[in-house]
C-alpha cells in the first residue's frame, strides 16, 4: 500500500485491533464486520471507522443504537462513507433470511 500512495484500499474485518490498535497507512480503509461473537466491540470500533451489520427485513433502520444507517448494498467503496460512527447496513439475502445464530440482527 504504501509503494501504491495514490491507490486506495479497502477491506472488512472481524478484528477489533486491525482498526483500534496500531497505524494504518493513509491509502487503507478498513470497515468493521460486526458478527455475533464480536458485538461487544461494535462502539469501541465505531469511534474509529464504521461497522458493516446485517439486518433482517425488506428495509433498513433509520438508526441502530443511536449510529445512523446507510445503504451498503449501493456500493462497496466503503471509504467514501461519512465516516467513523456510521453503520453500514446490509439486508439479509440467500440462508442469511433463515439466520437464527445472532449474525443477522432482528429488528
Amino acid at each position: 500500500m504504501e509503494l501504491f500512495p495514490d491507490i486506495q484500499f479497502y477491506d472488512y474485518t472481524k478484528l477489533e485491533t486491525r482498526i483500534t490498535k496500531g497505524q494504518l497507512p493513509a491509502n487503507y480503509h478498513l470497515t468493521f464486520s460486526r458478527a455475533e461473537d464480536n458485538d461487544h466491540k461494535v462502539d469501541q470500533v465505531l469511534e474509529h471507522t464504521s461497522a458493516a451489520v446485517v439486518f433482517a427485513g425488506d428495509a433498513l433502520p433509520d438508526t441502530w443504537r443511536g449510529y445512523p444507517v446507510i445503504d451498503g448494498d449501493e456500493h462497496d467503496a466503503r471509504f467514501t462513507d461519512a465516516g467513523p460512527g456510521t453503520i453500514i447496513g446490509l439486508l439479509a439475502k440467500g440462508r442469511g433470511k433463515k439466520d437464527e445464530t445472532g449474525f443477522v440482527v432482528n429488528i
